[in-house]
């Protein structure tokens, strides 16, 4: 099975001077939480709803601030034809929950996500050790009381 099967054929994209207020105002109108960051038309990050809150909401940063000062600056960007184990692999070495899929023609075509993965695959152990092991260090802080 290849990523071209279980892709949501669409990529929702701004560029690197968008701000984050607007980026948040398009995630907020699409209801997604995750848009690809593009210099030009190449991607060079992503920007998820929790960057937003972490890097500029906490931060106390002005809603102007260029969506690239609160983006993850990689962005893993793969061909259509790859196989969905081998995107698996990549997002477990690499721990991200995304990978942004480059059409035949070049352009970008879709995203898959580890929901993609789970519920498209129908295979429960690659879904699961993709989970585990994107999730691995990510532990909570919890309060005692």
């Amino acid at each position: 099975m290849d990523l071209r099967e279980i892709m949501t054929p669409t990529v929702e994209s701004v560029t690197v001077g968008t701000s984050v207020q607007e980026a948040a105002r398009r995630m907020a109108e699409m209801n997604i939480g995750f848009l690809v960051v593009c210099n030009d038309t190449e991607p060079c990050g992503v920007v998820t709803d929790r960057d937003i809150v972490l890097r500029v909401v906490a931060e106390g940063l002005d809603p102007s601030t260029p969506v690239d000062e609160a983006m993850t600056p990689t962005c893993e960007v793969l061909d259509e034809a790859t196989d969905v184990e081998e995107a698996a692999a990549i997002m477990k070495d690499k721990q991200i929950r995304r990978l942004v899929v480059r059409g035949a023609d070049g352009e970008l075509a879709g995203v898959v996500s580890l929901g993609d993965i789970a519920c498209d695959t129908g295979d429960d152990q690659l879904s699961g050790s993709t989970l585990e092991a994107i999730s691995e260090p990510a532990a909570p802080v919890r309060l005692k009381g």
